[in-house]
Protein backbone atom coordinates (compact mmCIF):
# COMPACT_ATOMS: atom_id res chain seq x y z
CA UNK A 1 0.00 0.00 0.00
CA UNK A 2 1.03 3.33 -1.26
CA UNK A 3 0.65 6.62 1.53
CA UNK A 4 0.59 10.21 0.46
CA UNK A 5 0.64 13.22 2.04
CA UNK A 6 -0.88 14.81 -1.12
CA UNK A 7 -1.97 13.14 -4.33
CA UNK A 8 -2.49 15.41 -7.55
CA UNK A 9 -4.19 13.07 -10.56
CA UNK A 10 -5.07 13.01 -13.97
CA UNK A 11 -3.03 15.60 -15.05
CA UNK A 12 -1.09 16.29 -18.06
CA UNK A 13 2.49 16.15 -16.46
CA UNK A 14 5.05 18.60 -18.33
CA UNK A 15 7.74 17.67 -16.40
CA UNK A 16 10.12 20.76 -17.19
CA UNK A 17 12.61 18.60 -19.35
CA UNK A 18 11.37 19.80 -22.14
CA UNK A 19 9.60 16.62 -23.21
CA UNK A 20 5.98 15.99 -24.40
CA UNK A 21 3.44 16.02 -22.06
CA UNK A 22 2.18 12.76 -20.73
CA UNK A 23 -0.71 12.01 -18.53
CA UNK A 24 -0.25 10.65 -15.05
CA UNK A 25 -0.10 11.12 -11.24
CA UNK A 26 2.10 12.92 -8.47
CA UNK A 27 2.11 11.55 -5.12
CA UNK A 28 4.33 13.84 -2.46
CA UNK A 29 4.98 12.63 1.15
CA UNK A 30 7.03 14.41 3.72
CA UNK A 31 7.69 17.67 1.22
CA UNK A 32 8.79 14.92 -1.72
CA UNK A 33 7.82 13.92 -4.82
CA UNK A 34 7.38 10.12 -4.38
CA UNK A 35 5.44 8.60 -6.89
CA UNK A 36 5.22 9.85 -11.14
CA UNK A 37 3.39 7.78 -13.13
CA UNK A 38 -0.24 6.32 -13.34
CA UNK A 39 -1.45 4.87 -9.53
CA UNK A 40 -2.77 1.40 -9.80
CA UNK A 41 -3.60 -0.91 -6.52
CA UNK A 42 -4.31 0.29 -3.32
CA UNK A 43 -2.95 3.52 -1.89
CA UNK A 44 -4.18 6.02 0.88
CA UNK A 45 -3.92 9.67 0.24
CA UNK A 46 -4.11 12.09 3.31
CA UNK A 47 -5.67 15.31 0.46
CA UNK A 48 -5.81 14.96 -3.02
CA UNK A 49 -6.31 17.31 -5.82
CA UNK A 50 -8.04 16.52 -9.47
CA UNK A 51 -6.19 17.74 -12.57
CA UNK A 52 -8.51 16.39 -14.61
CA UNK A 53 -7.80 18.65 -17.97
CA UNK A 54 -5.22 21.07 -16.30
CA UNK A 55 -1.38 20.75 -16.45
CA UNK A 56 1.02 19.77 -14.06
CA UNK A 57 4.84 21.22 -13.78
CA UNK A 58 7.32 22.13 -11.85
CA UNK A 59 6.88 25.00 -9.63
CA UNK A 60 8.18 28.26 -11.64
CA UNK A 61 11.76 29.64 -10.76
CA UNK A 62 11.67 33.50 -10.89
CA UNK A 63 15.59 34.39 -11.15
CA UNK A 64 15.58 37.42 -11.60
CA UNK A 65 13.69 39.77 -9.08
CA UNK A 66 14.20 42.53 -6.34
CA UNK A 67 12.55 41.12 -3.64
CA UNK A 68 15.39 41.25 -1.04
CA UNK A 69 13.79 44.05 1.26
CA UNK A 70 10.10 43.31 0.75
CA UNK A 71 10.43 39.92 1.91
CA UNK A 72 10.60 41.85 5.94
CA UNK A 73 7.34 43.52 5.43
CA UNK A 74 5.99 40.90 3.26
CA UNK A 75 7.83 36.96 3.70
CA UNK A 76 4.59 35.46 2.20
CA UNK A 77 4.14 37.64 -0.91
CA UNK A 78 1.86 35.70 -2.44
CA UNK A 79 1.22 37.82 -5.27
CA UNK A 80 4.27 35.35 -6.69
CA UNK A 81 2.74 32.24 -5.23
CA UNK A 82 -0.50 33.10 -7.47
CA UNK A 83 1.29 33.19 -10.87
CA UNK A 84 2.86 29.91 -9.67
CA UNK A 85 6.06 31.04 -8.36
CA UNK A 86 7.67 28.69 -5.50
CA UNK A 87 11.54 29.83 -5.53
CA UNK A 88 12.71 33.64 -5.99
CA UNK A 89 16.10 35.01 -6.43
CA UNK A 90 17.31 37.99 -5.16
CA UNK A 91 20.09 40.26 -5.48
CA UNK A 92 20.52 41.38 -9.45
CA UNK A 93 21.32 44.11 -11.48
CA UNK A 94 24.18 44.36 -8.79
CA UNK A 95 22.00 45.81 -5.65
CA UNK A 96 21.89 43.11 -3.12
CA UNK A 97 20.89 43.72 0.74
CA UNK A 98 24.73 42.50 1.68
CA UNK A 99 27.29 42.41 2.01
CA UNK A 100 27.06 45.81 4.00
CA UNK A 101 29.76 47.39 6.99
CA UNK A 102 27.71 49.68 9.70
CA UNK A 103 29.87 52.76 8.17
CA UNK A 104 28.21 52.08 4.85
CA UNK A 105 24.63 51.17 5.56
CA UNK A 106 23.43 54.69 4.57
CA UNK A 107 25.11 54.65 1.59
CA UNK A 108 23.51 51.20 0.75
CA UNK A 109 19.83 52.34 1.84
CA UNK A 110 19.87 55.14 -0.71
CA UNK A 111 21.24 53.34 -3.80
CA UNK A 112 18.61 50.35 -2.70
CA UNK A 113 16.35 53.40 -2.35
CA UNK A 114 14.15 52.26 -5.23
CA UNK A 115 14.07 48.68 -4.74
CA UNK A 116 12.94 48.88 -0.77
CA UNK A 117 9.29 49.46 -1.81
CA UNK A 118 8.76 51.18 1.50
CA UNK A 119 10.58 49.44 3.92
CA UNK A 120 12.54 50.88 6.57
CA UNK A 121 15.45 47.94 7.19
CA UNK A 122 17.01 47.54 10.76
CA UNK A 123 20.04 46.36 8.66
CA UNK A 124 20.78 43.82 11.40
CA UNK A 125 23.05 41.79 9.52
CA UNK A 126 26.62 42.23 7.38
CA UNK A 127 27.26 39.59 5.82
CA UNK A 128 25.14 38.00 3.21
CA UNK A 129 25.37 34.55 5.44
CA UNK A 130 23.50 36.73 7.85
CA UNK A 131 21.08 38.74 6.21
CA UNK A 132 19.76 34.99 4.62
CA UNK A 133 19.55 34.27 8.33
CA UNK A 134 17.79 37.00 9.42
CA UNK A 135 15.25 36.00 5.85
CA UNK A 136 15.00 32.23 6.62
CA UNK A 137 13.18 32.96 10.52
CA UNK A 138 10.44 34.20 8.53
CA UNK A 139 7.37 32.63 7.47
CA UNK A 140 8.16 32.42 3.86
CA UNK A 141 5.88 31.84 0.61
CA UNK A 142 8.24 30.90 -1.50
CA UNK A 143 12.06 29.41 -1.46
CA UNK A 144 14.72 32.01 -1.47
CA UNK A 145 18.09 32.11 -3.31
CA UNK A 146 20.64 34.86 -3.69
CA UNK A 147 23.14 36.54 -5.29
CA UNK A 148 25.60 38.93 -4.48
CA UNK A 149 25.18 42.23 -5.71
CA UNK A 150 28.73 44.10 -7.23
CA UNK A 151 27.30 47.66 -6.60
CA UNK A 152 26.80 46.96 -3.08
CA UNK A 153 30.53 45.05 -2.42
CA UNK A 154 31.68 47.93 -4.37
CA UNK A 155 30.15 50.47 -2.34
CA UNK A 156 31.31 48.51 0.72
CA UNK A 157 34.72 49.00 -0.19
CA UNK A 158 34.26 52.52 -2.32
CA UNK A 159 31.82 54.27 -1.13
CA UNK A 160 30.39 56.02 -4.48
CA UNK A 161 33.86 57.07 -5.65
CA UNK A 162 34.49 57.28 -9.39
CA UNK A 163 37.78 56.25 -10.01
CA UNK A 164 39.90 52.93 -10.54
CA UNK A 165 40.10 50.75 -7.35
CA UNK A 166 43.57 50.27 -6.02
CA UNK A 167 44.98 46.70 -5.89
CA UNK A 168 44.41 46.26 -2.02
CA UNK A 169 40.88 47.20 -2.79
CA UNK A 170 40.13 45.16 -5.70
CA UNK A 171 41.34 42.42 -3.68
CA UNK A 172 38.68 42.99 -1.04
CA UNK A 173 36.15 42.86 -2.91
CA UNK A 174 36.95 39.75 -4.78
CA UNK A 175 37.66 38.40 -1.05
CA UNK A 176 33.88 39.55 -0.15
CA UNK A 177 32.52 37.99 -3.39
CA UNK A 178 34.02 34.58 -2.29
CA UNK A 179 32.78 35.08 1.13
CA UNK A 180 29.19 35.37 -0.12
CA UNK A 181 29.55 32.57 -2.10
CA UNK A 182 30.72 30.25 0.71
CA UNK A 183 27.63 32.31 2.65
CA UNK A 184 25.72 30.35 -0.11
CA UNK A 185 25.09 32.84 -3.02
CA UNK A 186 24.29 31.14 -6.41
CA UNK A 187 26.39 33.77 -8.07
CA UNK A 188 27.62 37.69 -8.86
CA UNK A 189 25.43 40.71 -9.99
CA UNK A 190 26.29 44.02 -11.98
CA UNK A 191 24.00 46.63 -12.71
CA UNK A 192 26.53 48.73 -14.93
CA UNK A 193 24.08 51.58 -15.57
CA UNK A 194 23.83 52.74 -12.39
CA UNK A 195 26.90 54.15 -9.86
CA UNK A 196 28.59 52.71 -8.37
CA UNK A 197 29.21 49.99 -11.32
CA UNK A 198 28.80 52.45 -13.99
CA UNK A 199 32.11 53.35 -12.89
CA UNK A 200 33.74 50.10 -12.89
CA UNK A 201 36.28 49.44 -16.14
CA UNK A 202 35.62 45.70 -17.84
CA UNK A 203 39.34 44.72 -16.13
CA UNK A 204 37.73 45.33 -12.77
CA UNK A 205 34.79 43.15 -13.49
CA UNK A 206 36.68 40.27 -14.63
CA UNK A 207 39.19 40.58 -11.96
CA UNK A 208 36.51 40.35 -9.29
CA UNK A 209 34.22 37.54 -10.81
CA UNK A 210 37.28 35.03 -10.87
CA UNK A 211 36.23 34.31 -7.13
CA UNK A 212 33.39 32.26 -8.72
CA UNK A 213 35.36 29.73 -10.96
CA UNK A 214 35.65 27.18 -7.49
CA UNK A 215 32.14 27.51 -6.43
CA UNK A 216 30.77 26.99 -9.98
CA UNK A 217 28.95 30.45 -10.03
CA UNK A 218 27.63 32.80 -12.34
CA UNK A 219 27.92 35.99 -13.48
CA UNK A 220 24.81 37.89 -14.25
CA UNK A 221 24.99 40.97 -16.03
CA UNK A 222 22.74 44.08 -16.68
CA UNK A 223 24.82 45.53 -19.20
CA UNK A 224 26.29 49.23 -19.79
CA UNK A 225 24.48 49.52 -22.71
CA UNK A 226 21.09 48.18 -24.29
CA UNK A 227 20.52 50.61 -27.28
CA UNK A 228 22.79 51.78 -29.75
CA UNK A 229 25.76 49.91 -28.06
CA UNK A 230 23.96 46.90 -27.51
CA UNK A 231 26.17 44.60 -29.38
CA UNK A 232 29.52 46.12 -27.40
CA UNK A 233 27.72 45.41 -24.01
CA UNK A 234 27.02 42.09 -25.02
CA UNK A 235 30.44 41.19 -26.55
CA UNK A 236 31.71 42.17 -23.14
CA UNK A 237 29.88 39.97 -21.03
CA UNK A 238 31.19 36.90 -22.58
CA UNK A 239 34.20 38.20 -22.31
CA UNK A 240 34.09 38.30 -18.68
CA UNK A 241 32.93 34.42 -19.45
CA UNK A 242 35.79 33.87 -21.71
CA UNK A 243 38.83 35.53 -19.53
CA UNK A 244 37.66 34.28 -16.21
CA UNK A 245 36.36 30.80 -16.90
CA UNK A 246 33.05 30.91 -15.97
CA UNK A 247 29.40 30.99 -17.02
CA UNK A 248 27.82 34.09 -17.51
CA UNK A 249 23.97 35.66 -18.21
CA UNK A 250 22.71 38.59 -19.73
CA UNK A 251 20.09 40.03 -17.64
CA UNK A 252 16.73 40.89 -18.65
CA UNK A 253 17.86 40.76 -22.63
CA UNK A 254 16.64 43.68 -25.31
CA UNK A 255 16.80 46.63 -27.02
CA UNK A 256 16.05 50.29 -25.94
CA UNK A 257 14.61 52.52 -28.34
CA UNK A 258 12.37 52.12 -31.53
CA UNK A 259 15.65 53.33 -33.74
CA UNK A 260 17.28 49.79 -31.88
CA UNK A 261 15.14 47.44 -32.34
CA UNK A 262 16.04 44.46 -34.36
CA UNK A 263 19.67 44.32 -33.30
CA UNK A 264 18.40 41.49 -30.89
CA UNK A 265 19.14 39.67 -34.29
CA UNK A 266 22.90 40.15 -34.12
CA UNK A 267 23.54 40.31 -30.08
CA UNK A 268 21.36 36.27 -30.08
CA UNK A 269 23.71 35.51 -32.87
CA UNK A 270 26.70 36.51 -31.16
CA UNK A 271 25.31 34.68 -27.76
CA UNK A 272 25.06 31.32 -30.03
CA UNK A 273 28.76 32.02 -31.63
CA UNK A 274 30.30 32.37 -28.19
CA UNK A 275 28.64 28.85 -27.03
CA UNK A 276 29.84 27.44 -30.17
CA UNK A 277 33.67 28.53 -29.01
CA UNK A 278 32.74 26.71 -25.38
CA UNK A 279 31.88 30.21 -23.90
CA UNK A 280 28.59 29.25 -21.12
CA UNK A 281 26.50 32.36 -21.83
CA UNK A 282 22.53 32.39 -21.56
CA UNK A 283 20.05 35.37 -20.92
CA UNK A 284 16.91 35.84 -19.15
CA UNK A 285 14.29 38.40 -20.28
CA UNK A 286 10.84 39.53 -19.28
CA UNK A 287 7.78 39.76 -21.26
CA UNK A 288 6.49 43.06 -21.99
CA UNK A 289 7.45 46.37 -24.02
CA UNK A 290 7.99 48.56 -21.34
CA UNK A 291 11.21 48.23 -18.84
CA UNK A 292 11.01 49.82 -14.82
CA UNK A 293 13.45 51.23 -13.14
CA UNK A 294 14.55 54.48 -11.27
CA UNK A 295 13.78 58.02 -12.80
CA UNK A 296 17.37 59.08 -12.45
CA UNK A 297 18.01 56.59 -15.44
CA UNK A 298 17.21 59.49 -17.54
CA UNK A 299 20.10 61.62 -16.09
CA UNK A 300 23.87 61.52 -17.83
CA UNK A 301 26.24 59.54 -16.20
CA UNK A 302 28.59 62.55 -14.83
CA UNK A 303 25.33 63.67 -12.67
CA UNK A 304 25.67 60.40 -10.65
CA UNK A 305 29.03 60.61 -8.81
CA UNK A 306 28.81 60.92 -5.36
CA UNK A 307 25.46 59.50 -4.62
CA UNK A 308 22.17 60.33 -4.40
CA UNK A 309 23.17 63.30 -2.05
CA UNK A 310 25.24 64.82 -4.92
CA UNK A 311 22.50 63.87 -7.40
CA UNK A 312 20.09 65.94 -5.75
CA UNK A 313 22.81 69.42 -5.09
CA UNK A 314 23.20 68.93 -8.82
CA UNK A 315 19.42 69.11 -9.23
CA UNK A 316 18.69 72.10 -6.95
CA UNK A 317 21.62 74.33 -8.67
CA UNK A 318 19.80 76.47 -11.65
CA UNK A 319 23.30 76.19 -13.82
CA UNK A 320 23.77 72.68 -13.59
CA UNK A 321 20.24 71.76 -14.05
CA UNK A 322 20.07 73.22 -17.38
CA UNK A 323 23.18 71.52 -18.43
CA UNK A 324 21.12 68.05 -17.53
CA UNK A 325 18.25 69.41 -19.48
CA UNK A 326 20.28 69.90 -22.48
CA UNK A 327 22.44 66.95 -22.59
CA UNK A 328 18.78 64.26 -21.41
CA UNK A 329 17.46 66.33 -24.60
CA UNK A 330 20.61 66.22 -27.00
CA UNK A 331 22.75 63.22 -25.77
CA UNK A 332 23.00 59.60 -26.63
CA UNK A 333 26.37 58.71 -25.09
CA UNK A 334 24.67 56.83 -22.08
CA UNK A 335 21.56 54.60 -21.44
CA UNK A 336 19.49 57.81 -22.29
CA UNK A 337 15.88 56.75 -21.23
CA UNK A 338 14.28 59.60 -21.75
CA UNK A 339 14.61 59.17 -25.09
CA UNK A 340 14.39 55.52 -25.62
CA UNK A 341 10.92 56.13 -24.80
CA UNK A 342 10.34 58.90 -27.47
CA UNK A 343 10.03 61.62 -24.31
CA UNK A 344 7.64 62.20 -21.77
CA UNK A 345 4.43 60.63 -22.85
CA UNK A 346 6.46 57.13 -22.83
CA UNK A 347 7.42 57.24 -18.69
CA UNK A 348 4.89 56.70 -16.74
CA UNK A 349 5.58 57.31 -12.89
CA UNK A 350 4.86 53.89 -10.52
CA UNK A 351 6.37 55.44 -7.35
CA UNK A 352 7.20 58.02 -5.83
CA UNK A 353 6.29 58.16 -2.33
CA UNK A 354 6.61 61.74 -1.52
CA UNK A 355 4.56 62.66 -4.09
CA UNK A 356 1.87 60.16 -4.58
CA UNK A 357 -0.14 62.60 -6.72
CA UNK A 358 1.83 61.59 -9.96
CA UNK A 359 1.74 58.23 -9.77
CA UNK A 360 -0.10 56.26 -12.77
CA UNK A 361 0.60 59.19 -14.58
CA UNK A 362 2.85 59.54 -17.73
CA UNK A 363 5.34 62.58 -17.16
CA UNK A 364 3.61 64.67 -19.85
CA UNK A 365 0.88 64.45 -17.74
CA UNK A 366 2.43 65.54 -14.19
CA UNK A 367 4.24 68.61 -16.39
CA UNK A 368 0.86 69.74 -16.94
CA UNK A 369 -0.10 69.64 -13.48
CA UNK A 370 2.87 70.95 -12.43
CA UNK A 371 2.53 73.65 -15.25
CA UNK A 372 6.47 72.76 -15.88
CA UNK A 373 8.44 71.72 -18.98
CA UNK A 374 8.71 67.67 -18.67
CA UNK A 375 12.42 67.82 -17.90
CA UNK A 376 11.87 70.35 -15.11
CA UNK A 377 9.26 68.11 -13.75
CA UNK A 378 11.32 64.52 -13.98
CA UNK A 379 14.50 66.91 -11.63
CA UNK A 380 11.39 67.96 -9.29
CA UNK A 381 10.45 64.51 -8.65
CA UNK A 382 13.54 63.00 -8.11
CA UNK A 383 14.91 65.55 -6.05
CA UNK A 384 11.64 65.39 -3.78
CA UNK A 385 11.68 61.80 -3.28
CA UNK A 386 15.55 61.73 -2.47
CA UNK A 387 16.37 58.48 -4.55
CA UNK A 388 13.08 56.74 -4.04
CA UNK A 389 11.27 56.42 -7.37
CA UNK A 390 10.47 53.92 -10.17
CA UNK A 391 9.14 54.54 -13.32
CA UNK A 392 8.21 52.39 -16.61
CA UNK A 393 9.71 53.03 -19.64
CA UNK A 394 7.82 52.35 -22.87
CA UNK A 395 10.79 51.87 -25.48
CA UNK A 396 10.80 47.25 -26.34
CA UNK A 397 9.69 45.96 -29.35
CA UNK A 398 7.36 43.56 -29.64
CA UNK A 399 9.20 41.52 -32.35
CA UNK A 400 12.37 41.67 -30.35
CA UNK A 401 11.05 40.10 -27.36
CA UNK A 402 9.90 36.98 -29.34
CA UNK A 403 12.98 36.68 -31.28
CA UNK A 404 14.54 36.67 -27.97
CA UNK A 405 12.09 34.35 -26.51
CA UNK A 406 12.67 31.93 -28.81
CA UNK A 407 15.98 31.35 -28.27
CA UNK A 408 17.11 27.85 -26.64
CA UNK A 409 19.32 29.71 -24.30
CA UNK A 410 16.71 32.40 -22.59
CA UNK A 411 14.95 31.90 -19.58
CA UNK A 412 12.23 33.59 -18.47
CA UNK A 413 12.34 36.20 -15.25
CA UNK A 414 10.23 38.99 -13.63
CA UNK A 415 12.95 41.74 -12.93
CA UNK A 416 9.82 42.62 -10.45
CA UNK A 417 10.34 45.57 -8.38
CA UNK A 418 7.72 44.80 -5.50
CA UNK A 419 5.51 47.81 -4.70
CA UNK A 420 5.25 49.89 -1.44
CA UNK A 421 2.15 50.67 0.13
CA UNK A 422 0.01 51.96 -1.57
CA UNK A 423 1.87 52.79 -4.76
CA UNK A 424 2.09 51.20 -8.18
CA UNK A 425 5.08 49.13 -10.05
CA UNK A 426 5.06 47.80 -13.59
CA UNK A 427 2.80 44.68 -14.48
CA UNK A 428 5.53 41.94 -14.57
CA UNK A 429 6.12 41.80 -11.02
CA UNK A 430 2.29 40.26 -10.84
CA UNK A 431 1.80 38.25 -14.20
CA UNK A 432 5.34 37.57 -15.96
CA UNK A 433 4.58 33.83 -15.89
CA UNK A 434 1.13 33.49 -16.99
CA UNK A 435 1.58 36.15 -19.49
CA UNK A 436 4.32 33.85 -21.21
CA UNK A 437 1.78 30.76 -20.58
CA UNK A 438 -1.17 33.20 -21.92
CA UNK A 439 0.00 35.32 -24.69
CA UNK A 440 3.08 33.85 -25.86
CA UNK A 441 2.31 29.80 -25.96
CA UNK A 442 -1.71 29.67 -26.48
CA UNK A 443 -1.95 32.87 -28.42
CA UNK A 444 1.12 33.96 -30.11
CA UNK A 445 2.43 30.26 -30.61
CA UNK A 446 6.29 31.47 -30.26
CA UNK A 447 7.05 28.80 -27.59
CA UNK A 448 5.61 25.16 -27.04
CA UNK A 449 3.90 25.07 -23.75
CA UNK A 450 7.15 22.30 -23.11
CA UNK A 451 9.49 24.90 -24.08
CA UNK A 452 7.99 27.59 -22.49
CA UNK A 453 7.46 25.07 -18.50
CA UNK A 454 11.28 24.84 -19.64
CA UNK A 455 12.21 27.75 -19.47
CA UNK A 456 10.51 28.55 -16.05
CA UNK A 457 12.04 25.41 -14.19
CA UNK A 458 14.33 22.84 -15.27
CA UNK A 459 16.33 25.30 -17.28
CA UNK A 460 16.79 28.26 -14.43
CA UNK A 461 17.35 25.29 -12.23
CA UNK A 462 19.88 23.45 -13.95
CA UNK A 463 21.79 27.00 -14.33
CA UNK A 464 22.27 28.18 -10.79
CA UNK A 465 22.76 24.50 -9.51
CA UNK A 466 19.41 24.08 -7.94
CA UNK A 467 19.83 20.46 -7.85
CA UNK A 468 16.67 19.68 -5.94
CA UNK A 469 14.06 21.83 -8.12
CA UNK A 470 12.87 22.52 -11.53
CA UNK A 471 11.60 19.00 -12.81
CA UNK A 472 8.88 16.47 -11.93
CA UNK A 473 10.73 13.37 -10.67
CA UNK A 474 11.09 11.15 -8.05
CA UNK A 475 13.29 12.50 -4.93
CA UNK A 476 12.76 15.86 -6.05
CA UNK A 477 11.45 19.03 -3.80
CA UNK A 478 7.54 19.14 -4.62
CA UNK A 479 7.21 22.38 -5.54
CA UNK A 480 4.34 21.80 -8.34
CA UNK A 481 2.17 24.27 -10.01
CA UNK A 482 -1.41 23.37 -11.45
CA UNK A 483 -3.10 25.41 -14.06
CA UNK A 484 -5.21 25.27 -17.26
CA UNK A 485 -3.60 25.74 -20.52
CA UNK A 486 -7.13 27.07 -21.90
CA UNK A 487 -7.85 30.02 -19.58
CA UNK A 488 -4.24 30.77 -17.81
CA UNK A 489 -3.38 34.68 -18.75
CA UNK A 490 -2.06 37.44 -16.63
CA UNK A 491 -4.46 40.07 -15.24
CA UNK A 492 -2.00 43.01 -14.28
CA UNK A 493 -1.43 45.74 -16.72
CA UNK A 494 0.02 49.16 -16.31
CA UNK A 495 -3.24 50.90 -14.79
CA UNK A 496 -3.72 48.04 -12.49
CA UNK A 497 -0.90 46.27 -11.77
CA UNK A 498 -2.20 43.97 -8.29
CA UNK A 499 -5.04 42.13 -10.53
CA UNK A 500 -4.26 38.63 -10.20
CA UNK A 501 -3.36 36.22 -12.61
CA UNK A 502 -6.47 33.54 -14.16
CA UNK A 503 -5.63 29.79 -14.65
CA UNK A 504 -3.27 29.01 -12.01
CA UNK A 505 -5.43 26.76 -9.59
CA UNK A 506 -2.59 25.25 -7.14
CA UNK A 507 0.36 25.97 -6.23
CA UNK A 508 2.19 23.68 -4.14
CA UNK A 509 5.69 24.63 -2.08
CA UNK A 510 7.52 21.82 -0.39
CA UNK A 511 4.69 19.59 -0.66
CA UNK A 512 2.11 22.25 0.92
CA UNK A 513 -0.94 23.98 -0.99
CA UNK A 514 -0.24 27.44 -0.95
CA UNK A 515 -2.66 28.46 -3.54
CA UNK A 516 -6.17 26.65 -3.58
CA UNK A 517 -8.34 27.67 -6.35
CA UNK A 518 -6.31 30.70 -7.36
CA UNK A 519 -6.66 32.03 -3.29
CA UNK A 520 -3.60 31.64 -0.94
CA UNK A 521 -4.13 29.12 2.12
CA UNK A 522 -1.59 30.89 4.65
CA UNK A 523 0.85 28.13 4.34
CA UNK A 524 4.00 29.33 3.96
CA UNK A 525 6.32 26.40 3.47
CA UNK A 526 9.17 28.47 1.56
CA UNK A 527 12.80 28.28 2.71
CA UNK A 528 16.20 30.17 1.90
CA UNK A 529 17.86 27.93 -0.24
CA UNK A 530 21.93 28.22 -0.43
CA UNK A 531 24.74 27.38 -2.98
CA UNK A 532 26.12 23.75 -2.14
Amino acid sequence: MLYFDLLVMNGKIVDGTGNPWFRGDIGIKDGKISFVGKLSGEYIADDTIDAEGQVISPGFIDCHTHSDFVLLRDPEMSTKLKQGVTTQMIGPCGISAAPISSDKVALLDKYAGFAKAGVEPEYNWESLGEFLDVIDKLPLGTNIGAYVGHGTVKINVMGFDSRKPTGAELKEMRNQVKQAMIDGAFGLTTGLIYPPGLYSEPEEIEEIAKALKEFNGVYLSHMRNESKNLLKSVQETINVGENAGIAVQVHHHKAMGIKNWGIVKDSVKLIEEARQRGVDVTIDQYPYTASSTTLRACLPIWVHEGGIEKIIERLQEPSIRARIIEEINTGDDWENFYQHSNGAEGVLISYTPETPEYEGKTLLEVSRMMHKEPLDALCDIIVANKGSDTACYYMIGEDDIKHIMKSPFTMIASDSIPAAPRAKCHPRTNGTFPRVLGKYVREEKTLSLEEAVNKMTCFPAARFNIYNKGIIKVGMDADIVVFDPDTVIDGADYEDPFKDPVGIDYVIVNGKIAINDGIYTGNAAGRVIRRV
